[in-house]
C-alpha cells in the first residue's frame, strides 16, 4: 500500500480547510455533514483545487508542496476519480466507456486486466449496452471499472453511494468491499453515512466545520454519534 500524507490549509470565502494526517490504509474514509470539507479535500488531492499552503505527498512523491513550489497537473497524478453522478458518455457503450481511461492516458491495452476487472464488478454481460438503460447501481459500477482501467495509483471516491436508493446501494456495496480487498488500489472513500463508512473504510478522519476532529479506525464513528446526540 502507498502512504498518503496531507498537510494542508484552504481557505474558499467564509470557509476554511485545515487537515493534517498520514495513513497507508487501503481505505481512507472522510466522514462528516455536507459542508465539513471533504470534498473541498479530495478535489486538492485530484488536483481540480490548490492548497493555500502545505503538501500532499504519495510516498515520496510530492503532489503539491507550497513552499517548494511543486504543483504536479492533475492529468500527471495517476489518480482515479468516481463522482456521486457517474458521468458516462451515453453515446459510448459500457464496453468503450470502460476503455475511455486507458485511451485517455495513452495506455497499452490489458486484456489479462481488463478480464478481472470486468469479473471483479461483475458487468461482462452489460459491455455491449448504452448507458442510458442501466440501473444507478450498474451505472456507478461501470464508473468504477473505468478507474480502475485507467491504472491508477489512488482512487477517489465522492459519495458514491449519494445518489442511489436504498436498494441499489445495498446492490453495491459488496462490490465496494471487493474493491477494497482485491484491487489492490487504495481508495479515499468521502461518505456521511456512518454505516457505509463502517463496511467500507479502514482508516477514518471524522470532519467537523473544516477540520479533521478525530483520526483512527472505524470505532471512532460513535464519536460522531455522541455530537449528533
Amino acid at each position: 500500500m502507498i502512504m498518503l500524507r496531507i498537510d494542508i490549509e484552504k481557505q474558499l470565502g467564509g470557509f476554511a480547510l485545515r487537515a493534517a494526517f498520514e495513513s497507508d490504509a487501503r481505505v481512507i474514509g472522510l466522514f462528516g455533514p455536507s459542508g465539513s470539507g471533504k470534498t473541498t479535500l479530495i478535489n486538492m488531492i485530484a488536483g481540480l483545487l490548490n492548497p493555500d499552503r502545505g503538501v500532499i505527498a504519495i510516498d515520496d512523491d510530492r503532489l503539491d508542496d507550497t513552499e517548494a513550489g511543486i504543483c504536479v497537473p492533475t492529468y500527471l497524478r495517476r489518480i482515479g476519480y468516481v463522482f456521486q453522478d457517474a458521468r458516462l458518455f451515453p453515446h459510448l457503450s459500457v464496453m468503450q466507456n470502460l476503455d475511455y481511461g486507458r485511451r485517455m492516458n495513452r495506455l497499452a491495452r490489458d486484456a489479462a486486466e481488463e478480464t478481472r476487472i470486468v469479473n471483479l464488478l461483475d458487468i461482462g454481460h452489460l459491455l455491449a449496452r448504452r448507458t442510458g438503460k442501466l440501473s444507478g447501481g450498474e451505472r456507478q459500477r461501470i464508473a468504477l471499472g473505468r478507474a480502475l482501467l485507467s491504472r491508477p495509483r489512488l482512487l477517489l471516491l465522492d459519495e458514491p453511494l449519494g445518489a442511489l436508493d436504498e436498494a441499489r446501494k445495498a446492490e453495491i456495496l459488496p462490490y465496494l468491499v471487493r474493491l477494497r480487498d482485491e484491487a489492490e488500489v487504495p481508495m479515499v472513500y468521502v461518505s456521511h453515512d456512518d454505516e457505509e463508512m463502517r463496511q467500507v473504510a479502514t482508516d477514518v478522519a471524522l470532519f467537523a466545520r473544516g477540520r479533521i476532529a478525530a483520526f483512527g479506525d472505524a470505532s471512532i464513528l460513535s464519536q460522531a454519534g455522541a455530537r449528533q446526540g
